[in-house]
């Protein structure tokens, strides 16, 4: 699977996606990781890619021009990966990142992790020129109801849980499965050595042996979990049963 994120600050979102288990991830090939740098498609002799939003107010906007420009790169990147192997390209998606968008879940990621390439546009300053959001995003999605400096960490923060889902990224196939949200119901409590520490001692039943029975009182802790701290989703997963 392959991402492209076109930002401002393509150092800070390759490091974040370069280091732990995205970072092997992508040695290895299973997810492909690129940041294209907006700034370089500018027609502007100083680099300039932000300018005075019409009919006033506080702020600057991303222009039209150097965005588009610098996802019509993105697409010939991906026309180019296409090529040797003799196929067409999937039909893009492509997210802008903003607190005006769907908000990002499980779910989300899930259906997102089904695609060949996804395409991340990162604003800034107040955002991007109207026009070519309507050209180009076929999505738009927030990770919350807040607003940041810029749409660099939230872009990541998808990456993370998308690529996550991508075969071969994560060392344990049954990781996936049994975190929060899988199943609407939050990941069970879990202990480690050693078997007493500050005199909480682990629960006997994770000592039997017992894989049946370690396993229904898991669901047991998960189901009482999310019902304490998260209602909506046990409602959510009860409407199910």
């Amino acid at each position: 699977m392959d991402f492209y994120i076109m930002t401002l600050f393509p150092e800070m979102v390759m490091q974040g996606l370069s280091a732990s288990i995205l970072g092997r991830a992508i040695e290895r090939g299973h997810i492909y990781a690129r940041a294209v740098n907006i700034r370089d498609y500018t027609t502007d002799k100083h680099k300039k890619v932000d300018d005075y939003t019409y009919g006033g107010g506080a702020g600057m906007l991303m222009q039209a021009q150097p965005v588009y420009d610098a996802y019509l790169a993105v697409e010939k990147m991906i026309e180019e990966k296409c090529a040797p192997e003799h196929k067409p390209c999937a039909k893009r998606r492509v997210i802008y990142v903003t607190p005006q968008g769907k908000t990002f879940s499980q779910e989300m990621a899930r259906e997102l992790a089904g695609e060949e390439n996804l395409i991340f546009l990162c604003g800034h300053y107040e955002g991007v020129d109207e026009r070519v959001l309507e050209e180009i995003v076929t999505d738009y999605v927030s990770i919350g109801d807040y607003v940041l400096t810029g749409g660099e960490l939230p872009a990541m923060v998808m990456v993370d849980a998308i690529a996550r889902l991508v075969p071969g990224v994560l060392h344990n196939d049954e990781s996936a499965a049994t975190e929060s949200f899988n199943n609407d119901l939050l990941e069970y409590p879990q202990y480690s050595r050693p078997e007493i520490w500050h005199d909480k001692r682990v629960p006997e039943i994770l000592l039997s042996g017992d894989h049946a029975k370690v396993d229904e009182w898991r669901l047991e802790q998960s189901i009482e979990k999310t019902k304490r701290l998260r209602p909506d989703l046990y409602e959510k997963w009860k409407a199910r049963r």
